[in-house]
Order: C-alpha cells, then structure tokens, then sequence
C-alpha cells in the first residue's frame, strides 16, 4: 500500500533524467522544442562539486537541462524562450526547510502580527497598538512566537502594563517560543481566567500579590497553556484560510523557499485544517513543494488515528498539480503523547520515562508504520530523550527482523531537533539507518539555554560537526512559526556563524558550517527526508527547476548581512512564483489578502530591519 525507499521512484526518474541530459543534449532539446527559459549573467551555485559555479543554465518542462557559459546556453535559446538576465547576481538551490509547520502558517498568517526580524521592542508596541486600532470588535492583537527578546535594542521582553497601555479596550496576546505566554487585561476578560480557573497540566497562571492572574503564562515545561489559548482565539473563515494560504506562501518565496517538509503540529487536525493549502494545491500549481507528516491529535488513541490514515490514504500520494506539490510522506513529528519532550529552555528539562506506558505507546505506533513502510519522524530536543527512544526503535528492528520483516531498515525515519545528542548516541542514530532534521531553534533560544545549562554544553548544542563526520543525513530548517522565526537567512546565519538573533555566540566553531555546506543541508539535505535527494538541491541536469536569484551574494556577503538576504526571483517548477525589485513584474499576481483588517496587510510579514 505504500511506496518502497529502496530504490525511490523518484531517485529512479530523476537520475535517469539526468543521464539522458547529459550524454545527449541535442536529441533531448530537439524533441522539446527548445529551452522554456534560460537564465544568463549569473553566479549560480550549482552544489556539484565538480562544477560549483557556472554563469548560466537553461530550464524546459520543469526541469533543469544545461548549465554552463552564457556562450553555450543561448544556443538553446528558442522563438518562446524566456530569458532572465541576472544581472550578475548569485542563484543557489531552491531552499527546503527541513521542518515548517507550512500548512498550519498557512491557516493564522493573516491573523498574525509578525515580530520575526524586528529590532526595536518600542516599535513593536507601536505595531500593537495601531493593530488594536485597526482590529474590529471581538478580534485579537496576536503575536504567535518566531522571535526572541535578545533581537531588541531594549534585550527584554515586553510587560503586561505595557501592553494595556498599547491596547486598553483589545484582548492582545504575545508568545514567547513555547515558552511563556502574556496576556494583557482585555485579554484576561475575554477569555474568562479567575484565579480559580485549572491550567493544563505542567503549565500554570501567573498570580500576581492581589491574588488575581498577572497574565503570564508558564510552560513547566509543558506548552500545552499556549496551544489551549491559541485554540481560543478566533479563526479564519475556510475562504480567507485560503488566500491567507497563498499569502503565507508568497512570504516563503520572498526567501528563496521552493520546498518545505511539514511537521504537522499540535492543534492542527488532519484532514479538517487542511483546507487552505488542499484548496491551493487543487486549484492550480503550488508555489512551493510540500511533503507533509500526518501529527495526531487525541492522547491515548495514536494507533487509531495512523490506522485510520493508513486505510484511508497512501504514502507518496500527490494531491497537487504540480509533480510532488503537495506529497503524503508519513507519520511524526509526534507519534505518542506518552513519549513527547519539549524544547522550553526556560523550565527543567521533561521527562517522560517516568510516564507508565510510554514505551508501550511508542512501541505500538513505531511497529505499525514500520510494518506498513510509512516513513516517520519524531520530535527529540534532549540526549536523555533520544536514547530512550532508541531503546524502543532499537527493539522494534529487532523484533521486525526477526518476524520476516525489513523494520527500520530503508525507511528513512528520524529524529526532529536533537540539539544536545551525543557522540555515543548519534552512532546509535546511524546504526539503525535514521537521519536528523535540524533547525535553527538555538538562534532564539540560545541564550536561555546558555544560562541553564552553560557555556560548554552551549557550544556542542547541537553538534553538527560530528553529526556530518559520522555520515548522518541532516537537513537545515527553522521550525517555524512559533518555536522560532520561518525566517532561513536566520538559521543560515546561525549555522556558518553559531549566533543568535540577538549577536551572543552559541555554537563552537567545530560544529559551525562553511556557506556551501550550509546551502548544501538547506536544500539537498532536506531533500533526503521525503526521498528526493537525485531530484532537489542542485542546479545540475535533472533536477527540479527551483532556484532563488539572492539580493546579495551569500558566498562573499559579511556575515551581518547574511540575514538582510532575499530573494529577487524564485522559481518553482520552472515558474516564477516571486519576483521583486528589477524582476517584480514578473511575480504573479495575488488575490487581496482577507481579512481586510489583516495585520499582514499593514506591515507584512518578516520584518527585515536589516535589508
């Protein structure tokens, strides 16, 4: 029922794509017709390694069929043929975010006032308060994580007394990571909290000295508080969900994203809030590749929810026009309740072993989607968590082999985050055939781990270096929207510098990047979790047409500038889906954003103080 790992179909197509591409230019661009597109006066990053850069390349049916000179490309030049001048700026692989939760952005991007990139906390109080002027009765002022206290001149967070003066008569809302959460006094009302109202286990209500609530929210360590506010808040009709959707997705372009592999989330049901993105996806072609994971939502009932899926949908199946647009991939980041941790630098760390069952839970769900080859990932901030985990998969390959079966072995499961595995424990990861997707979380983080857990346990947090010696996949991503910024110019900072947002160094230069290899795990790496490795992440013959022309040279840039980054031209699928500054009539138009009383319409999304 569900697609084999070994070899991929997709690997299969792609590399014989690409053989056909280079062994035999003219019969293949005879038979079609000529180029689609070329693209000329370029520094293009190929990600070859026998040909890095190259000055130009040419594109036809989505795919990418010649790179070289400006010289030999335009041979290929047709009567139809677009041709996009350069302007002797950089292009690289289009990015792919190794783990956004895109789809569930997709559903809250207009309702949200962005504070990702911001650096003056003075001016982000303004935003509220000339957003609560704008917000009609019964709407909130809501800013649903993505930055960090450390990104402002001021290096604090807001008060609550300051968000009643910015906002006396509108309920406004501000989260902190999966941290904290403030709410102000409207706030307070409007959803009803006495000093008698019950949190969710592991958080809690602030009390002020007056016994009443202060409007803190407390994660120890559990964020099961936020998720219950966030839930409370009002949503977008199924209508405005949609051009929220194609808003949000716009937004990610803007960056140089043409793929993301989604994560699901809590909050976040399968298939009911799927609709922004399944509407896009039916509709027409995607502007950005999506292979998502499937994030169950009842405590307790995870087998039935993958054994529902599993009956009801296939693996690898493509909802989308576009070829692998809107692709089913498997199972995580979550896969039990019983066996979660969190990532909440401010609390000590959770652990769930002393949870009856939760090996039991784990077990269960890990053995169906193994015995039904359904791929899986699963969320694992701490050492301590991912070898207990290990103890179960480890077992279950085990058991698997012995009853006849392939077990983990080709089914490209991993681990999400892994920011303080060790040595010892990443042999084991490598071992039993699992990858890591890493994010960039440490970039807004860091700084509260750093103070927890000190400097030398900062600095190996997470340690890339000798994830990449041992031969582990591993692919760059944010973990967007809330536990930190969509933003991958910032993640890309952090990872060739080991800086925060805020400028504090947190990662030791052993586990810091070079910028290809960076560019490399952004975009081929990421392509290993939903199998296509042969068919993104490069600019060479046969692979996918997504590529990003950059506003600035990555590659020679000084490193404060890497953030100020943008994309001038992103194309997915051999399309344009984003355009701007010298190519911005070429970015296809936009349906009005909705709501008309949309944050998004006022000050946009990403805000890049630094540009």
């Amino acid at each position: 029922m569900t697609r084999s790992y070994q070899p991929t179909r997709r690997a299969f197509i792609g590399s014989s794509f690409a053989a056909l591409a280079a062994s035999s230019l003219t019969p293949l661009w005879a038979a079609a017709g000529g180029a689609d597109m070329i693209v000329i006066n370029a520094n293009i990053y190929t990600g070859d390694r026998f040909q890095p850069f190259v000055e130009a390349m040419a594109i036809a049916s989505g795919r990418i069929l010649a790179t070289g000179s400006i010289a030999r490309i335009s041979e290929l030049r047709a009567k139809n043929t677009q041709v996009i001048d350069a302007g002797g700026r950089t292009i690289i692989p289009g990015l792919n975010d190794s783990h956004l939760h895109a789809v569930r952005g997709g559903r809250f991007y207009a309702t949200e006032l962005r504070w990702d990139g911001l650096t003056s906390l003075a001016r982000g109080l303004d935003m509220i308060a000339a957003q609560a002027k704008r917000s009609p009765k019964g709407q909130w002022v809501r800013i649903v994580g993505g930055w960090s206290p450390f990104q402002f001149t001021e290096k604090r967070m807001p008060t609550v007394e300051e968000l009643d003066r910015a906002a006396p008569d509108t309920p406004v809302f501000v989260m902190l990571l999966y941290s904290q959460g403030l709410l102000n006094r409207a706030g307070i009302k409007a959803l009803g909290i006495t000093k008698d109202t019950v949190p969710p286990k592991g958080t809690r209500y602030e009390i002020g000295p007056d016994g009443e609530p202060t409007g803190r929210l407390l994660c120890e360590p559990y964020p099961n508080i936020l998720y219950q506010t966030i839930g409370q808040l009002p949503p977008l009709s199924a209508a405005d969900q949609v051009t929220s959707t194609m808003h949000w997705y716009r937004e990610l372009n803007r960056f140089g994203l043409t793929s993301a592999i989604d994560a699901g989330g809590g909050g976040h049901t399968f298939p009911q809030d799927y609709g922004g993105t399944q509407g896009l996806a039916a509709d027409g072609p995607m502007p950005l590749r999506i292979s998502y994971f499937l994030f169950p939502q009842r405590p307790g009932h995870e087998l039935e929810d993958f054994t529902r899926w599993g009956t009801d949908h296939k693996v690898g199946s493509n909802s989308a026009k576009t070829v692998n647009g809107f692709v089913l991939e498997g199972g995580g980041e979550l896969l039990a309740f019983k066996s979660s941790d969190y990532e909440n630098f401010l609390a000590d760390r959770p652990d769930f072993t002393q949870t009856e069952g939760w090996d039991k839970d784990l077990y269960a769900v890990a053995q169906y989607l193994a015995a039904n080859r359904w791929p899986f990932r699963i969320h694992a901030t701490y050492n301590e968590s991912i070898k207990a985990m290990l103890d179960v998969f480890e077992r279950l390959h085990r058991d698997e082999i012995l009853a006849g079966r392939a077990g983990l072995t080709g089914l490209r499961w991993a681990f999400d985050h892994a920011e303080t595995i060790e040595a010892d424990t990443i042999r084991r990861v490598k071992r039993l055939e699992g990858a890591i997707a890493l994010q960039g979380r440490m970039a807004y983080g860091g700084e509260f781990f750093m103070e927890r857990y000190g400097r030398d346990a900062t600095f190996k947090s997470p340690p890339l270096g000798w994830m990449l010696k041992e031969g582990l996949p591993v692919g760059l991503g944010t973990d967007g929207t809330r536990v930190a910024s969509y933003h991958p110019w910032s993640t890309l900072y952090w990872a060739v510098t080991g800086r925060t947002v805020g400028g504090t160094e947190v990662l030791g230069p052993e586990h810091r990047l070079s910028r290809a290899q960076a560019i490399d795990l952004y975009s081929r790496g990421s392509a290993y979790f939903s199998g296509e490795e042969q068919l993104k992440g490069r600019i060479v013959p046969g692979q996918y047409a997504d590529f990003a022309i950059l506003s600035e040279d990555f590659f020679s840039v000084p490193v404060d500038r890497i953030r100020a980054i943008e994309s001038v031209l992103t194309v997915t699928d051999g399309r344009v889906v984003h355009g701007a500054g010298p190519f911005e009539d070429l970015s296809p138009a936009l349906p009005p954003l909705s709501p008309d009383w949309s944050p998004v319409r006022e000050y946009g999304g990403f805000q890049n103080d630094l540009a």
